[in-house]
């Protein structure tokens, strides 16, 4: 099989088209920094030098971008994907771009007469890396769909889940990144909390030890804290963009969420200074002075 990747180069894209060459299969790569796809040259991917190109022969084009532009920019227009796309082509559109952005790139699928599913992951670096996200897919109820792309969704996943028709799996993830950030945040806050108040912050950790409150997620980023680690596993741009997309679903549907607002508006302030590092570094805000 013969997978174009948009977004060969990025830290989530890139892991995903190296696995997915790793697998076997021929991966055609794009990506708008051509200098960061140095991965996927070294895993037998070929890099092209526009969209168009890497979607050339391609029974499945994969886009993994930042944000819904981004992703319609790289589809569309002359030197778009879809200029390129084989007639019964499938677009995996696996990146985290909103309610809104999702259904825009299914109707310029339609216009194009391809399939497209929308099939965003649930996972940061390492699981991609290590070919471990978890896949919410959603599009056509049909088996001929799926099998094509159960090998691409095997090299990077280690589930995937099929949640109804296209919109589904982006309206999964948004509820799915409310409660990631919600976490992430309360880590935060907590352990500058304990901090304020003259304790050491793994005293919570281990007063929650084994009991329900005892989340993996809330010991690694503790620790990151702790450690005054801010490597990015997810950047806190991209976690206040992501924030963004919840709070335009939430408005959409008419759902007054406080907490989430709060939360949001936090992660905006910090990412103007520590949008680099890891999502986690809104602690910088919160912290004792």
């Amino acid at each position: 099989m013969t997978v174009a990747v948009l977004g060969a180069g990025g830290t989530m894209g890139g892991a995903m088209a190296v696995n997915i060459a790793r697998a076997g299969m021929r991966v055609r790569g794009w990506n708008r920094t051509a200098g960061r796809t140095q991965a996927l040259a070294d895993a037998g991917g070929e890099l092209l030098a526009s969209p168009a190109e890497a979607a050339q022969g391609a029974e499945v084009i994969v886009s993994m971008l930042s944000d819904s532009d981004a992703v319609l920019d790289s589809m569309n227009g002359g030197s778009g994907a879809l200029e390129g796309a084989r007639a019964d082509a499938i677009w995996a559109q696996m990146g985290t771009i909103g309610e809104a952005g999702a259904a825009r790139c299914a109707e310029l699928a339609g216009e194009h007469g391809i399939t497209f599913v929308d099939a965003p992951v649930l996972g940061t670096r390492e699981p991609a890396q290590d070919g471990e996200l978890v896949v919410l897919g959603s599009g056509p109820d049909r088996e001929e769909v799926r099998e094509r792309l159960r090998p691409i969704f095997q090299a990077v996943a280690a589930r995937t889940m099929w949640v109804g028709p296209a919109g589904a799996g982006t309206r999964l993830k948004l509820v799915a990144n409310s409660w990631v950030l919600t976490v992430a945040e309360g880590a935060a806050e907590a352990a500058a909390l304990a901090e304020g108040l003259g304790l050491d912050p793994r005293l919570l950790l281990e007063a929650v030890e084994g009991g329900p409150l005892d989340l993996p997620y809330l010991r690694s980023k503790s620790e990151a804290i702790l450690a005054r680690d801010f490597e990015p596993s997810f950047r806190l741009a991209l976690a206040a963009k992501d924030a963004g997309l919840v709070q335009q679903a939430a408005e959409l549907h008419g759902l007054d969420l406080p907490l989430f607002d709060a939360i949001a508006a936090r992660m905006r302030e910090g990412a103007h200074e520590h949008g680099g590092e890891d999502l986690i570094a809104t602690y910088w805000k919160s912290a004792p002075r």
